[in-house]
């Protein structure tokens, strides 16, 4: 039966600074490897100025594309998740499988790089997604196994780098004037070194005995047992919607400057601007946010709050679309995810249905969100289709941002302290 004893089944203590720096160095790497193609890079390859169905075509691709890696990370990440949970060996479980997806991923970022037209480039994107998804989901469940009342610092850590991986990848690439083929490049070194160092020095506790069962085998209907759990799944499907509603607000955003706003040959230095304020008020607010949920509890209520903030910059853009507009709604965004981010990571933690399978189950974690930032490009990019703008898009985004976070109001109060 489903009890929260995740909590307390395995022997933790409190980590020092060393330890925050390297799982932060680990998140930082994976999101600019991830979340940089997805902003810029992906887009320009895909973009189609110049063809016959005109610019909607590129979007499309993009989206489709996108969404494809998000199917294919679904898959991956839990069950890498699962697979490290029953992992036993001197070189730890969680380690092979962190390492593992670090250079599969990089690998895919080389091979991106050197594609040509949405199917190649498709391939490629899949073989990132799954890399990242694989490490990401043995990265996670270290929070399970080794804090108790550091959760929310480590969830803050998480969603800070989400934000600052952005500004470093569309940074240096933009910066730097790098072009797609060097930008793929140097996004492979940074997340061999930062992921792939992190993987190799942060320590990787044997299994408790109390989780031996988790070596037998399972069926499907014992896999997917977290969803039968009252509040973890509804904390999954709000995850995945609010995701949804960021990624319409986030995720065609150089497009949106190109033809939403015309602001043609200066968009990629209006897209870097936007993403740094976002980044500064994602920060701020994933670690604000972590701190206070992990000193006062109220998780549920702070998920809330941030997910109606994030609804709230959305519809703001969708009413008065206009470059002056969409930077203040970029620091709405950053407030509203990070905090949301942070908080909501720390209260999937405190809500682990299952001991012997804590990876497997914060795999769920992750690829509700992945696959929301992925999913979003498609749906927008239909939005933007259906009405030939982009008014659509960041209103919908914004509904299903609030209706998201009303999604973790069914949780039930009495399932921890934390909440």
């Amino acid at each position: 039966m489903p009890a929260h004893s995740a909590v307390t089944s395995a022997p933790r203590h409190r980590v020092g600074a060393g330890w925050f720096v390297l799982f932060t160095l680990a998140w930082l790497a994976i999101w600019t490897a991830q979340l940089a193609p997805l902003q810029l890079l992906i887009p320009l390859q895909l973009d189609t100025p110049n063809s016959a169905d005109g610019w909607i075509s590129g979007v499309v691709s993009s989206g489709f594309v996108l969404a494809i890696g998000g199917l294919a990370g679904v898959i991956a990440g839990p069950l890498a998740g699962g697979m490290s949970d029953r992992t036993r060996g001197a070189f730890g479980r969680r380690r092979p499988w962190a390492l593992g997806g670090t250079v599969l991923g990089a690998a895919s970022l080389v091979g991106i790089a050197v594609a040509t037209g949405p199917v190649g480039v498709g391939i490629a994107w899949v073989g990132v997604s799954v890399g990242v998804a694989v490490a990401s989901a043995a990265f996670t469940a270290m929070i399970a196994d080794q804090l108790t009342d550091q959760r929310g610092g480590a969830a803050a850590a998480i969603s800070s780098a989400q934000a600052v991986g952005i500004v470093v990848g569309v940074g240096v690439i933009v910066l730097l004037g790098l072009g797609v083929f060097a930008g793929y490049l140097t996004l492979a070194g940074i997340l061999l070194v930062g992921a792939g160092s992190a993987a190799l020095l942060l320590p990787d506790p044997p299994a408790p005995s109390a989780t031996a069962g988790a070596r037998t085998v399972r069926t499907l209907r014992a896999r997917l047992a977290a969803f039968a759990d009252h509040d973890f799944a509804w904390l999954l499907w709000g995850r995945l919607v609010v995701n949804i509603g960021n990624a319409l607000g986030t995720g065609l955003l150089l497009f949106y400057l190109l033809y939403g706003l015309g602001r043609g040959a200066g968009s990629e230095d209006d897209l870097l601007l936007l993403i740094v304020v976002y980044t500064v008020f994602v920060v701020a607010a994933s670690v604000v946010a972590g701190a206070v949920s992990d000193r006062r509890g109220h998780r549920v209520g702070l998920t809330l709050t941030s997910a109606l903030i994030q609804g709230a910059a959305s519809l703001l853009i969708a009413l008065v679309p206009s470059f002056e507009t969409t930077l203040v709604a970029a620091a709405l965004l950053g407030v509203g995810y990070g905090g949301y981010m942070s908080v909501g990571l720390a209260l999937a933690t405190d809500l682990l249905p299952f001991p012997d399978d804590t990876a497997r189950d914060l795999g769920f974690v992750n690829v509700a969100a992945a696959l929301g930032q992925l999913l979003g490009p498609l749906i927008g990019a239909g939005l933007v289709a259906l009405v030939g703008g982009f008014w659509l898009l960041f209103a919908v985004g914004g509904a299903l941002s609030v209706l998201g976070g009303l999604m973790v109001l069914p949780i039930r109060a009495d399932r921890t302290s934390r909440l």
